[in-house]
């Protein structure tokens, strides 16, 4: 993992030299504590970094890692039902593991690993299928059945689905793409937060979604 050093802290501002292998809106983790952060601007080898928790005892000279990857968030069954704060750590498994209060630096998946769920196939074996196409759903509350769908950018046909008990990061389907190669589709997709997720038509609402949540 390439490596920075902090040269400035302003408060939730921090500056970072040796970043030229960063990119505007890269996720790196601040000093040995890991304190999640967001390159926000670059000016050469320097790069002014966001960080999303409290700053205080940073000093010069402390580490930045680079991850190379965007903020991004997961997306599959758990969601409705999860807590989070503002980059999606979930709020009461980070009670389970570090008490009423968030310690700085804890990196926590946005959806259990843990849970499984009960999913129903839709579609079958040797279907012709392209992204967004619905594989199959899930019984994710009493009023919200997740559709489980062809991840963007795959096309092609199904080679393996199966109706069973799975966990999020298990291979429901494998698809064989245009290009000849093979495809794993879990029941969970990773998704940058800043790319818009593409879509067919956009309908307009005509009814309320009933989650029972407070939003």
């Amino acid at each position: 993992m390439d490596q920075g050093k902090i040269i400035k802290v302003a408060g939730p501002l921090v500056v970072a030299s040796n970043m030229q292998n960063a990119r505007i809106y890269d996720v790196v983790k601040v000093s040995d504590k890991k304190l999640m952060g967001e390159v926000i601007e670059m000016r050469g080898d320097e790069a002014s970094i966001q960080v999303y928790e409290e700053t205080g005892g940073l000093g010069v000279g402390e580490p930045v890692y680079l991850t190379g990857e965007p903020l991004s968030v997961e997306l599959g069954p758990g969601l409705i039902e999860s807590i989070y704060d503002g980059v999606q750590r979930p709020l009461d498994m980070i009670k389970e593991v570090a008490g009423d209060f968030i310690t700085r630096g804890i990196d926590l998946p946005g959806l259990s690993r843990e849970k499984v769920w009960e999913f129903k196939a839709t579609a079958k074996t040797g279907d012709k299928v392209s992204e967004g196409d619905v594989l199959g759903e899930v019984k994710e509350t009493v009023l919200v059945d997740h559709k489980i769908m062809v991840p963007p950018g795959i096309n092609g046909v199904i080679k393996k689905i199966e109706s069973g008990s799975y966990k999020v990061t298990d291979a429901i389907a494998v698809i064989e793409a245009d290009n000849g190669k093979d495809v794993e589709v879990t029941l969970m997709q990773e998704w940058p937060v800043r790319k818009p997720r593409p879509y067919k038509e956009k309908l307009s609402p005509n009814e309320p979604l009933a989650t029972g949540q407070r939003v």
